[in-house]
């Protein structure tokens, strides 16, 4: 019976060695510019996490929350851009990007960049490791 347990526990409690390695997630940041020779600011982060949730939020997400699938979905993409780039991978990243923002005519030129945070002592920095060249966001789409 002991043998069993032991046998069916890693499966119950999932082990860190699942992951080949734990690096920092790339946040997302995008700019919205009114020329393609604009410098890009400001810089606002992409799709923030809330400050706060209620339980009720909470638990309705564990259920249903398709926006947080997509987040997901974008942040591999910023990892495998980071691997191995790919137009692909930085292709959703700027359509998502695109599609949430909405319309801004008097900004038609859109880059992002992901910034990599990491504590060091007490401090946290932040380290862009990559930044897109603009792109027409009439072309995005």
């Amino acid at each position: 019976m002991l043998r069993a347990v032991s046998l069916l526990l890693p499966a119950l409690i999932p082990s860190w060695r699942f992951f080949d390695a734990i690096g920092p997630s790339p946040r997302v940041e995008y700019a919205l510019l009114p020329a393609a020779d604009a410098a890009p600011r400001p810089w606002r982060e992409f799709r923030p996490r809330p400050a706060h949730l209620s339980l009720a939020a909470m638990l309705g997400r564990l259920v249903w929350n398709p926006r947080w699938n997509e987040t997901l979905f974008l942040v591999s993409c910023a990892e495998r851009l980071m691997d191995q780039p790919t137009a692909h991978s930085e292709d959703e990243i700027f359509r998502r990007i695109d599609a949430d923002v909405g319309g801004a005519a008097s900004q038609p030129w859109l880059c992002f960049r992901l910034v990599f945070l990491s504590r060091e002592g007490d401090a946290i920095t932040r380290d862009v490791l990559f930044q897109s060249e603009p792109r027409r966001r009439a072309d995005v789409a």
